[in-house]
């Protein structure tokens, strides 16, 4: 919508899940191996997806069958009508995507044989999606009775949206591309979802050497529960309720791709617990979701429907 549509009432219906984040076109091109520094090195033909952490989590949702919103801005461009396009035909609402201000976020992505990636992001539009642009979506907000959010806008929007929160709604935050987080927004994640590299940042030199040692060292910053995701191995759930520490196993499958595999996790994560599922078994799920996503290629289009995703049995044990 433009920004004089955006104190629209957005109706009464309720979501499964509200997204708030970026919104990117990724531009994909695949590598022999990735260049080092000051290096070049010959790739494949470009190739243009839509794509962005919250653009991506939204679009997994809605694929599993979530009722699913995003909360995004892009620009008045043909990377925006992409994303938008991509949007509305998994069935995500898009009442509340912005458009202009700045032309649309583009990622910047190399994919070499084994599916790993290095990504490099120009926010554009994402950058200008404000804490006005939260006030203005209250009804959104009132409506969700999950929020997901990154860190691919601004951390002072991100401070909004953990304000936002209505009563008896959950807040998801995956701190990517990692930053300080102020006190009152750790205190209100629940999960903060984190891989390896996200958890050593925030934890710097006293991150200690094990997952373990990092979910709880993390739940001590404040957040009520943290999920640490372990690629491959699964993930490790925290609860600051319980203290429990518990690993969730992954299927074992044949990487093509991790792209997006994260935000499919994340956004698998928060719609179940939106359905009321306690924090392990929403990973149990979540993680046999990230697997089906690296097993083809691009980020959007991997996304599994919920009939795709493999079967708890088929997830080897711990």
């Amino acid at each position: 919508m433009n920004d004089s549509d955006s104190d629209r009432d957005h109706g009464q219906d309720r979501y499964d899940l509200l997204v708030v984040g970026s919104a990117n076109a990724d531009l994909v091109v695949g590598v022999e191996r990735r260049p080092a520094a000051g290096e070049t090195v010959l790739g494949s033909d470009l190739a243009v997806h839509p794509g962005g952490k919250g653009g991506n989590q939204a679009v997994a949702a809605a694929r599993l069958g979530a009722r699913t919103a995003l909360l995004a801005r892009v620009g008045d461009d043909a990377h925006g009508r992409l994303l938008l396009e991509s949007q509305r035909a998994a069935g995500v609402e898009t009442a509340g995507v912005l458009v202009g201000g700045a032309p649309t976020g583009v990622a910047l992505i190399t994919v070499d044989p084994s599916g790993d990636n290095s990504i490099v992001v120009s926010p554009g539009a994402n950058a200008r999606l404000t804490p006005k642009d939260i006030r203005a979506a209250g009804a959104l907000f009132g409506a969700a009775r999950v929020v997901s959010v990154q860190l691919e806008i601004p951390l002072e929007t991100v401070a909004e949206v953990a304000g936002a929160m209505s009563s008896g709604s959950r807040l998801v935050l995956n701190p990517s591309p990692p930053a300080p987080l102020p006190g009152h927004v750790l205190g209100a994640c629940d999960p903060l979802v984190v891989n390896e590299h996200e958890a050593r940042y925030m934890l710097g030199e006293s991150a200690g050497s094990t997952p373990q040692e990092w979910a709880r060292a993390l739940l001590a910053l404040g957040p009520r529960s943290v999920v640490v995701t372990l690629g491959a191995a699964g993930a490790l759930v925290a609860d600051g309720r319980s203290g429990d520490v518990v690993p969730v196993p992954s299927p074992k499958v044949d990487a093509v791709d991790t792209t997006g595999a994260g935000d499919a996790f994340t956004a698998a994560l928060a719609w179940r617990l939106g359905l009321g599922e306690d924090l392990t078994e929403a990973a149990a799920f979540a993680v046999r979701v990230g697997a089906a996503a690296v097993t083809r290629r691009g980020a959007q289009e991997s996304f599994p429907t919920a009939d795709a995703v493999p079967a708890a049995a088929e997830v080897a044990a711990p």
